[in-house]
């Protein structure tokens, strides 16, 4: 299972779709020059393919293993973090002032997208890291930031998001865990921490120096609900006044999940304050933890979106190299009655295209998604309101899409493809968490059609129609696709009950997201019309026509369950349904 790197289709991504050359245009992200760029976009895949793809399988076989209260992982992994820290991978994106490059969130992507090709679980442990830094840069005081962004930018630090519970899932608000404010003593103005948090991806490690957690707690006389819960910064080991790591703080884990895939990433079970000493700090303001959160959720549903294109690139990459191998039967009608490679049969060559312009479609929309992150951070309000409406989409279309592509792996090896051995079965093990976590999908379809619906009084979504439409040309396909979005996003506005919306979210996000990813790789196939490699013209060119031909007509598909509102579901009632 040898990861290659897809640099050459990040590069156009990322100049196409994110168009880096326009944001290196701001005082902000100047540095972003093209050759710092493309430096960037193949040493990291270098380095990702030498150092972290082969830990991959060996990862999946043996797995972390909680040892005495210590999370162990397999040999390799603390030199390959170590490797990962020492050449600055963790700071592209971070604050210059707090030591990281500053350099724009797209190219931080295709750090992530990178390494979570070679190996999915490690990646959990950086990508966990970001939605920490996103948080303190956004609601930390100063002196937390001084104190704590240098080393987590550096990743010599890493950080967690704690907010699940076992009664406390996507109803955060219904959260036991409690803070306590200190009012005297060595730590007065500090909080005592108690309580139990579930599902805490790499909650407990060896790997870096320190492990920052950043928990959910609700106050004594708090609100009832989301608008009363708080966030709290609450590190594995106490600092010393030069900043360093001291005294291990009140908190442990307890146990980590026996899981269906993603086996190398220690999935904890953390309870704090069994003695009553585990130490935070308020993050933000009290009963304010909701914003905290959603600001590192939303660079966490983009990193996870990644995740589809990581696992379909690796599922692909294997598919056709076994595709090739594989000799099996005579080409049908062919004169030569040879058995030949699997890649010559017609359903095969349908499965490894399909496979492939999926995961280029979506690798258009991520970095696409990520260019307008960067747009709106350097003040463009048109595109973070874009950014918002793209992020649900990519989370949920991505992730579940990646699932089809690594399922359709395990088809193309045939009955090898459900033996362990061959790692295909490990990329659809791995890919199923991704469309439960960071809210599950259906929560994004039910953000997209209830929050993001009437961003800038519905515009924000109907602006991003108009121009996949103006720009479709002669593709009547997209066209079509574009202007079936805009009027179900009108009707779902202006007529269809809640109930209604939510029943047809999920395809519609859907066709949302396969509209945006189609006009995105219709750019990158213009973009190449000038271009004197024929080779890579011409594969673009037929992944591109694949998606417009056929995924975009599927999509259309979709437009009945979209709109058939909610009465059919509820026609039986609970007791009736279960039977």
């Amino acid at each position: 299972m040898t990861y290659k790197p897809a640099t050459q289709d990040q590069l156009l991504a990322i100049r196409v779709n994110a168009g880096i050359a326009e944001l290196a245009e701001s005082e902000r992200f100047s540095a972003a020059e093209p050759d710092l760029v493309e430096a960037i976009v193949e040493g990291v895949g270098q380095f990702a393919a030498g150092e972290w793809a082969p830990l991959n399988r060996k990862g999946d076989l043996e797995g972390a293993k909680l040892e005495n209260g210590v999370v162990r992982l397999p040999d390799g992994f603390e030199a390959a973090y170590q490797s990962y820290v020492e050449q600055g991978w963790n700071a592209i994106a971070g604050s210059a002032e707090y030591g990281g490059q500053g350099l724009p969130f797209t190219l931080a992507c295709t750090v992530l997208e990178n390494l979570g090709t070679a190996n999915m679980a490690f990646n959990l442990l950086p990508m966990l890291s970001v939605g920490a830094i996103e948080a303190l840069e956004a609601h930390g005081t100063e002196e937390q930031q001084a104190r704590y962004l240098p080393k987590l930018i550096s990743g010599q630090w890493s950080g967690t998001m704690n907010l699940t519970e076992s009664q406390a899932g996507s109803d955060v608000g219904a959260l036991r865990t409690t803070a306590q404010l200190i009012e005297d003593g060595e730590h007065a103005g500090k909080y005592r921490i108690k309580g139990q948090k579930i599902y805490i991806t790499w909650g407990e490690h060896e790997l870096a120096e320190n492990i920052i957690h950043l928990v959910l707690a609700r106050l004594p006389g708090a609100p009832e609900g989301s608008r009363g819960i708080s966030l709290f910064l609450v590190p594995k080991y106490h600092l010393n006044e030069d900043g360093t790591p001291g005294a291990h703080n009140d908190f442990r884990c307890v146990s980590i999940e026996h899981k269906l895939g993603i086996n190398a990433s220690p999935t904890c079970v953390m309870s704090y304050g069994d003695n009553d000493e585990c130490i935070g700090e308020l993050v933000g303001a009290e009963n304010r933890g909701l914003a905290a959160m959603f600001t590192m959720m939303n660079n966490a549903r983009i990193n996870v979106g990644s995740q589809g294109v990581q696992i379909a690139e690796r599922a692909t990459q294997q598919a056709l190299d076994y595709a090739k191998e594989r000799i099996q039967s005579a080409r049908a009608g062919a004169a030569d009655r040879s058995p030949a490679a699997i890649i010559e049969h017609p359903d095969v060559r349908r499965m490894l295209i399909r496979m492939r312009s999926l995961t280029e479609a979506m690798r258009g929309l991520l970095y696409y998604t990520a260019g307008q992150v960067d747009r709106g951070d350097i003040g463009d309000s048109a595109a973070a309101a874009r950014a918002e409406v793209l992020v649900p989409m990519l989370k949920a279309w991505a992730t579940d899409t990646g699932i089809d592509v690594a399922s359709l792996g395990i088809q193309v090896h045939g009955g090898m493809g459900f033996i362990e051995e061959t790692g295909a079965a490990q990329h659809w093990r791995d890919s199923r968490i991704a469309p439960i976590y960071e809210g599950t999908n259906g929560i994004q379809a039910a953000d997209l059609v209830t929050r993001k619906l009437g961003l800038e009084d519905g515009q924000a979504l109907q602006a991003l129609f108009a121009d996949i439409a103006r720009d479709a040309g002669d593709e009547a396909n997209l066209q079509v696709l574009a202007g079936e979005c805009a009027a179900i996003a009108k009707w779902m506005r202006e007529e269809a009950s809640l109930d209604d919306r939510l029943a047809g979210s999920v395809p519609f996000t859907a066709m949302c997201a396969v509209a945006v990813s189609g006009w995105c790789l219709l750019q990158q196939h213009r973009a190449l019309a000038d271009s004197d490699d024929e080779g890579r013209k011409g594969a673009k060119r037929l992944t591109t026509r694949y998606f417009l031909d056929q995924v975009v007509p599927e999509a259309l598909g979709l437009k009945a369950a979209a709109v058939a509102g909610a009465g059919l579901l509820y026609e039986l009632d609970s007791d009736a349904l279960v039977g």
